[in-house]
């Protein structure tokens, strides 16, 4: 399928899927005329893909990731290797994640005072 639909059907702009071509994540297949014709092993690929992007790893995790899985033939993606650098990335994602969820706990807490506050102080003039 073309790229417009294909874009469609992963969830993913046509930009972002000549972002993946160029960093080497997704190799669709070409036309004699040279378009891109994707198949849906690569929507598979996409559906790998978009996680750890999402996370904010980058391409270059996902191609690790991806050189360290194997898709069996009912679609599940199983591990070849350890994936040492890949996990060890994950960690630090994981603890990014805490280092914000602190940060916004005591946002929060500083909200829920500072409304408190202004509470307080509208009962005493009203």
């Amino acid at each position: 399928m073309r790229i417009g639909e294909f874009a469609k059907r992963a969830g993913v702009s046509p930009r972002s899927l000549r972002h993946y071509e160029d960093a080497g994540l997704l190799v669709p297949a070409r036309t004699s005329a040279g378009y891109r014709d994707y198949s849906l092993e690569d929507l598979d690929v996409v559906a790998r893909i978009r996680p750890i992007l999402a996370t904010g790893l980058g391409v270059a995790a996902a191609r690790r990731y991806l050189d360290c899985v194997e898709v069996t033939g009912d679609n599940r993606a199983v591990a070849v290797t350890m994936c040492p650098n890949l996990r060890h990335e994950l960690d630090v994602v994981e603890e990014r994640i805490s280092r914000h969820r602190r940060r916004l706990a005591g946002e929060q807490g500083a909200l829920n005072r500072f409304r408190a506050l202004a509470d307080t102080s509208a009962q005493e003039q009203g």
